[in-house]
């Protein structure tokens, strides 16, 4: 390898900085896998990016990935006084640099021609079985000024880039874990914020963010900052809708591209050559970036007898047009949007399986109230099991086969009333339901009878998942939780046991109900065992109970936006029994 000399400094990322090098003897005619000018990245051996002791993740992946279309070549790779070097393929300006140049707004054919050479990326990537989890204009590089390639995009920075596949190609299960964000916040998708396993849809949705950045020069989540910022960001990502993100007077490619890659699920395979076929019409016979196809005008589908409803029927129009192959592969129709533009909350109820029993509840009862239906319940051997509350008011479910011996409740303005909590933990009572209210009061059951050995709880601004993974390292799990209002802002409560009869928890967490998710854990044998909602968030709890398969034992749930007293009769007429019970944000 030709020893190379280190210039200017090109750029920095998340793990590395990148230098110019230039050849020592510089050759008029060199190998192409030897030349003059060079990229050289210098990553410190106690960069995140490396793993323990060992060499930088990014180093095996382009191993792993091979001559993948629109990624730079590496010619040579080693380490020296503490810092791992890889020699790349020299490139020119990012995305971010020209968007800079360009008075901060780049024309709609510019951002079209990124479109197709980045699907086409996207698509040679992925069929590889990887993503790449950072996409952002920063990360898309023009080639070198002086090279034939000066007009041809390139992907750089592969340090955050993961498997989505497995050894055997199929794709890796389904997680979220709250905690684990990877990506740039801007443009990472919406998954992504919620600590969702990576996939394809990622990539995608972050296209769509840089597409329509590059066009307006803003995104309306830029400006939050301090330690709630991913909070924030993600929040307002789910409340914009595409409508209002793209521009009227813009194409309608960007607004069809943004609503289709939010729409994707986990494991679904992107049509990207749909997605193509939406930016070729946009693209000229002088496009200012090399594309791998031709421009061509295919012929747009119109959709009719779209299903209108409250949400969609302001975003509807006569003359909405959408590439055929965008539609819905199963139902032969228009994908379902993800968002809807306006933020809703509904009743949750959560509904299983079990021996004929008796049960009862209350809604919209006022404090002053609550004694004497739960007085009543008492005097009948029903205990509570699940409470809730909307518009300041309680919600109570009481069944007989809660296995409680004695009950107390108390409400209070504070969540949660230590002191009381503690006289009760004392005289062996277990907190057994929660429950928040919009005026900042909150409803706390506790009871006899129960097999649990410890108890904790946690109040906090944000859903405390850390502090719930290292319960569960204790040997705790999730019992109860609920949220409530304090000033303007929710707090969560999550109250965590020890002795349960639960061997393993997972949690679903969205700023809408979190149904794919909920699914996908059923599949598993999981069942919901607690929902909680906020004016922002639903969290749903699912669990595997210890000795007991749970993949034939039977769970529905239901959002309504009243009370569901007609379903809960019907339920209770085939043996399904209210196991828990939130009123909650289902739609953004």
């Amino acid at each position: 390898m030709p020893i190379y000399k280190v210039g200017e400094k090109l750029g920095k990322g998340g793990f590395g900085q990148v230098y110019r090098g230039s050849r020592l003897q510089q050759r008029n005619v060199t190998p192409a896998n030897k030349p003059n000018q060079v990229a050289i990245k210098f990553e410190h051996e106690t960069s995140k990016g490396c793993s323990p002791h060992g060499k930088p993740s990014e180093w095996g992946i382009y191993g792993q990935i091979g001559d993948c279309h629109g990624i730079p070549k590496v010619y040579a790779k080693g380490s020296k006084e503490g810092f791992h070097i890889m020699v790349m393929e020299l490139l020119g300006p990012s995305l971010w640099d020209v968007w800079k140049k360009t008075e901060q707004s780049l024309t709609p054919e510019y951002a079209a021609c990124v479109a197709v050479e980045a699907l086409t990326i996207l698509e040679d990537l992925h069929r590889r079985g990887f993503v790449h989890g950072d996409i952002k204009p920063e990360n898309f590089l023009l080639g070198h000024p002086d090279s034939p390639q000066k007009r041809r995009l390139y992907l750089v920075d592969l340090g955050l880039t993961q498997r989505y596949q497995g050894v055997g190609g199929g794709h890796l299960p389904y997680r979220q874990i709250p905690s684990d964000f990877r990506g740039t916040v801007r443009y990472a998708s919406t998954h992504a914020h919620l600590g969702r396993a990576a996939s394809r849809r990622d990539d995608m949705e972050s296209l769509a963010y840089t597409l329509i950045f590059l066009l307006k020069g803003r995104l309306p989540w830029q400006g939050f900052d301090g330690p709630n910022k991913g909070f924030q960001v993600c929040k307002t990502k789910m409340d914009v809708t595409a409508k209002q993100l793209c521009s009227s007077n813009w194409p309608s490619a960007f607004r069809n591209f943004l609503e289709v890659c939010q729409a994707l699920k986990y494991a679904e395979e992107p049509q990207y050559e749909a997605c193509i076929d939406l930016f070729r019409p946009l693209i000229g016979a002088s496009a200012p970036i090399d594309v791998q196809c031709a421009p061509v005008t295919p012929l747009p589908m119109k959709i009719t007898g779209r299903k209108r409803g409250r949400a969609s029927s302001e975003d509807s129009s006569d003359d909405e047009m959408v590439a055929p192959e965008l539609l819905d592969p199963v139902l032969g129709s228009q994908r379902k949007k993800a968002r809807l533009g306006f933020r809703g909350r509904q009743w949750i109820t959560v509904f299983g399986a079990r021996k004929s029993m008796k049960q009862r509840y209350h809604y919209n009862v006022s404090t002053d109230r609550l004694l004497s239906h739960v007085k009543k319940g008492w005097d009948q051997r029903l205990f509570i099991s699940s409470a809730t509350s909307t518009a300041n008011l309680w919600a109570l479910v009481m069944d007989e086969a809660t296995g409680y011996e004695t009950q107390s409740y108390k409400v209070s303005d504070t969540f949660l009333p230590k002191v009381w909590c503690m006289q009760q933990w004392d005289a062996g009572m277990y907190i057994t339901a929660i429950a928040g209210a919009d005026n900042g009061s909150c409803l706390v059951v506790m009871s006899t009878g129960v097999r649990w050995q410890q108890q904790s709880y946690k109040v906090d601004e944000r859903f405390p998942y850390d502090w719930i993974k290292r319960k569960w390292a204790d040997k705790f799990a999730i019992t109860s939780i609920a949220s409530c209002m304090n000033g303007n802002k929710p707090s969560w409560a999550v109250v965590m046991s020890r002795g349960s009869k639960y061997m393993k928890q997972v949690i679903e967490m969205d700023f809408q109900y979190p149904s794919e998710g909920i699914h996908y854990h059923w599949d598993q044998g999981y069942r919901v065992t607690c929902v909680g909602g906020s004016a922002d968030q639903t969290v749903a709890v699912l669990s595997l109970e210890k000795g007991r398969s749970n993949v034939d034992a039977t769970q529905e749930t239901l959002r309504t936006s009243e009370f569901p007293v007609k379903h809960v009769k019907e339920k209770w007429s085939n043996d399904l029994y209210l196991d828990c019970m939130a009123f909650g944000r289902t739609t953004t």
